[in-house]
């Protein structure tokens, strides 16, 4: 099976469906088997090997919960020492040793005065409202209202027009204006993936390439399968088209983009892992030159929070399988405090 996080769900029917499937020897492939937090693991190695890891509620208790929740150290290595003999790991730097050089940059974005000043507006209201929900509910309770204020926020980074706000004038952000500036000053010779996880500032850019006579590909979750390889084979091989417009959950694995050396990751998240996998449908084999790769961040916003609180929380994951993709799972009071303010 190869993307095997596809399964990382028990309840679903794909995963139902799998564990059916009789066999002398099962094999398991995936560069992100952690894509949430650490219960994705247990689907997965309950297609492997049922049983190796307990029943669902064992798991839960024992692994998942102590280490996404606890930052339990002894739980986590006890987990590693469980499925190590049953994975074989290589990074793409063991295999492929000519691979060109890959360089990851911020590219800061400042927000005018009238986005920031809606940025405030929000931000002010969640802040607020936000410490009373956690004061009367607990963390527990608030997630979906905490999710409800990060994802208003970072629409808000990326295009405020994202927020459908009856009472204001559309703004158009900072972001959509620096992509076409970067666009028409680094394209020449070169190709240029632009990933973002809402396809609506996937519209708003088309229509922004459209008005400046850019083409493009484009490639979200509703692509059919026909028309997702026709939109590849013309990037690949047009030398016209210059810019591949992607959706980050659809473009993230399955995708081998090697005529683009140049990735703009619009709004990132959580997960580096996801990033990075978006990253490397250019940074692969067969790929002759180095790889410039941009996180564009708005300037004193969650945005720059949350890289902070990435370095900060990143290691648990990373000490099973150098993946993560729990923060959000991990946040205290204080974090959520230090987001909003």
């Amino acid at each position: 099976m190869d993307e095997s996080q596809a399964i990382k769900n028990p309840d679903a029917s794909t995963t139902k469906a799998m564990s059916l499937l009789r066999s002398r020897n099962k094999l398991i492939l995936s560069g992100t088997p952690l894509q949430n937090n650490t219960f994705d693991l247990f689907a997965q190695f309950n297609f492997l090997n049922p049983g190796l890891l307990g029943s669902r509620e064992f798991f839960r208790n024992e692994f998942a919960n102590p280490i996404d929740k606890n930052n339990d150290k002894e739980a986590s290595q006890t987990l590693r020492t469980m499925i190590k003999p049953f994975m074989l790991r290589r990074t793409k730097t063991e295999v492929a040793l000519d691979l060109p050089e890959k360089t990851e940059t911020i590219l800061w974005c400042e927000m005018d005065k009238e986005q920031k000043a809606m940025y405030d507006e929000y931000k002010d209201y969640y802040r607020n409202s936000l410490t009373q929900k956690i004061e009367a509910d607990g963390m527990a309770k608030s997630g979906m209202y905490i999710l409800e204020g990060l994802l208003r926020l970072r629409q808000i980074c990326d295009d405020p027009r994202l927020i459908k706000d009856k009472d204001r004038f559309p703004i158009k952000g900072v972001k959509i204006q620096e992509l076409i500036r970067e666009i028409i000053e680094n394209t020449g010779d070169h190709k240029m993936l632009i990933f973002s996880q809402f396809t609506e500032m996937l519209s708003l850019i088309r229509t922004e390439l459209d008005e400046n006579n850019i083409k493009y590909c484009y490639l979200d979750g509703s692509t059919p399968a026909i028309s997702r390889k026709n939109e590849v084979d013309s990037f690949q091989n047009n030398p016209d088209i210059k810019v591949f417009l992607i959706s980050l959950k659809a473009g993230g694995v399955g995708l081998n983009l090697t005529e683009a050396d140049y990735v703009y990751i619009v709004d990132p998240w959580w997960n580096p892992a996801v990033e990075q996998q978006a990253i490397d449908r250019t940074h692969r084999i067969g790929q002759k030159n180095n790889i410039f790769a941009y996180k564009m961040i708005c300037k004193d916003s969650v945005e720059e929070k949350i890289l902070l609180l990435q370095e900060k929380k990143l290691g648990i994951s990373k000490e099973l399988i150098s993946e993560d993709g729990a923060l959000f799972k991990k946040l205290t009071k204080e974090d959520i405090q230090f987001l909003f303010s």
